[in-house]
């Protein structure tokens, strides 16, 4: 555990749990009566409405309108989806909405390696041969920029409607009745966006793929007075995209994540089913944890290594026995894949620890899976704290997978680049592009330059937020249970962290294989608490008994042979 900068948010002292709460509420900006009722009770997902999403009605009007065209004309239509977890549960959500209004409807993933990200103009050809009766492409969390692939499929004669939530080129224009994007200026300052020549724009970049799937999916079934899944079971699948996507938990996305927990604690799917219990998942004990470290890892995999087809016929099937099988298939390939992500990292680590650390990490080589290299350079983000992009390099065309840290906007700085890159598209967090590989030197050189005044030392500092001092006699049951109804936590509403000083260590061992976890008994004024510290083994011998730490951490409860109590799960230490 290396210890961090600890930046507390709230420096004075607080007498009671009352205060505790408001203090943790002000600290995520969250002050009015108003906004506190949102936060704890927030509106549900049903009931949210189009303006408040940012979303056109005249988009999701004239979408609807071609739908009910190709129901009636019979036209064979396409959810075009994406291959990560997010995109795999909008599909999912659409299909199943429109498969349950009678359109001869089929879902579409593309195959990572071979057709790439998003739209892709061979395959709309081959989809068009297959069947001349296609006139309708639907896309699932992709299509804001594929401008050149919707222009294909219009000399087809099939419509596009886009569905997505990734960043524009530029600020949406007016002209289109579509609500321009939050988030400041772009960065090149150049005014308004050519967007693609779709019949309608379902767009907005407040919520996640999967959620504007399921809003779309909401009205239309307000529209063909039918009541199909999407009011029950598909909100489950918007949760697991939402938290896969690592969406802030706040607002809209909080709404999705809590609501669509509580529902996949109930699932009925026999695939998710399957999957749980091939992770040891517990069913009521699902949360963004298990969702976003057990079950979309699962989901992601096939689409890393394989083909995330299989992962889509999980989420659908009905069958007990294929779900079963399924889920054996994407917990095998799920292992596969953690090895592979484990010897990129390593051998990257190397060629990091060779050569001096620039603003932003480039690194490219013919063995990195590109399947896994966004994995890996988010684990190279963690380990070096600087953004990260990791090429799997070939002999004429490479691709490449951005992360980023807090504070800087990676996707804003590689459009500065698009004289470099071939096509590309993501998030101020991530991104991902393909460019020609005898560029890839020349666009490290560039990037490094744009980024050099904007990455400082305090941004690249690595930052443990801290809500506010306690003594541990403020620690109780009662304060537990309110801290838990900030449930679901995660980006953007942090788990609720507080920080102790000058705590007693009365007993500390050395737990898990290897000893890579540390069990520690800790006291201040004869309170004492049991406190986990994962993945800190290093620190064994630096941490003597009756010795005095800082500890940051937060509060759980621990469940021992029946026994319930609060235990510390321990974030940093100063020894």
């Amino acid at each position: 555990m290396n210890s961090r900068k600890w930046e507390v948010s709230y420096k004075q002292e607080v007498k009671n749990k009352k205060e505790i709460v408001r203090v943790l509420l002000e600290n995520r900006k969250i002050k009015t009566e108003k906004e506190k009722k949102e936060f704890f009770n927030p509106t549900p997902p049903e009931k949210l409405s189009v303006k408040s999403l940012s979303i056109s009605q005249n988009e999701i009007n004239k979408a609807i309108k071609r739908i009910k065209k190709a129901l009636k004309t019979k036209e064979k239509v396409i959810v075009y989806g994406d291959y990560d977890a997010d995109g795999i549960c909008g599909t999912a959500i659409l299909w199943e909405t429109l498969y349950s209004l009678g359109l001869n409807v089929l879902p579409y993933i593309p195959e990572r390696f071979t057709e790439g990200y998003g739209l892709n103009a061979e395959s709309i050809k081959n989809l068009k041969l297959q069947d001349p009766n296609l006139k309708l492409i639907i896309t699932v969390d992709h299509g804001i920029v594929a401008r050149k692939k919707v222009d294909v499929a219009r000399e087809l004669g099939i419509d596009v409607i886009i569905t997505d939530h990734h960043e524009p080129h530029t600020a949406l224009t007016s002209s289109r009745g579509l609500r321009p994007r939050v988030g400041g200026a772009s960065m090149r300052g150049k005014p308004g966006y050519i967007y693609p020549k779709a019949l309608a724009i379902v767009h907005t970049q407040k919520i996640s793929g999967s959620a504007v799937a399921w809003i779309l999916s909401r009205e239309i079934a307000k529209k063909f007075n039918h009541q199909p899944w999407a009011i029950s079971c598909q909100l489950e699948l918007a949760a697991i995209g939402t938290i896969a996507d690592q969406l802030p938990l706040v607002g809209p996305n909080r709404a999705f994540a809590k609501y669509g927990l509580l529902a996949l604690q109930k699932t009925k799917r026999a695939g998710l089913k399957a999957l749980f219990e091939k992770a040891a998942i517990v069913p009521e004990d699902i949360g963004p944890y298990e969702v976003g470290f057990l079950i979309a890892p699962r989901l992601n995999a096939m689409g890393r290594l394989e083909h995330a087809m299989q992962s889509l016929r999980l989420l659908c099937t009905k069958d007990g026995g294929r779900a079963t099988k399924l889920a054996n298939d994407l917990n095998r390939v799920n292992l596969e894949r953690q090895k592979i992500v484990d010897e990129v990292v390593a051998h990257a680590r190397k060629k990091v620890s060779q050569k001096t650390l620039d603003k932003i990490i480039v690194l490219a080589h013919s063995s990195y899976h590109e399947g896994v290299i966004g994995l890996a350079a988010g684990k190279l983000v963690e380990e070096f704290y600087r953004p990260a992009i990791v090429f799997s390099e070939k002999k004429e065309i490479s691709k490449a997978s951005a992360r980023s840290i807090s504070g800087f906007n990676i996707i804003e700085a590689i459009r500065q680049l698009e004289d470099l890159y071939i096509e590309g598209g993501g998030h101020p967090m991530a991104a991902g592009f393909s460019i020609k590989t005898a560029l890839i030197g020349k666009f490290s050189k560039r990037l490094n330059e744009i980024a050099k005044p904007l990455l400082t030392d305090e941004i690249l500092t690595k930052t443990l937020k801290i809500d506010l001092e306690v003594h541990f006699n403020q620690l109780n049951r009662e304060l537990l249970d309110l801290i838990e109804s900030f449930e679901p936590t995660g980006l953007g509403n942090p788990a609720p962290t507080f920080a102790t000083k000058d705590v007693l260590v009365e007993d500390v061992r050395a737990v898990g294989r290897g000893g890579k976890h540390l069990k520690l008994k800790l006291g201040q004024n004869s309170c004492v608490f049991d406190a986990i510290a994962f993945g800190v083994g290093e620190l064994f011998g630096s941490i003597a008994r009756d010795s005095k730490i800082d500890i940051a951490y937060a509060l759980e409860e621990n469940t021992w042979n029946g026994n319930k109590k609060i235990q510390l799960k321990i974030r940093d230490i100063k020894v």
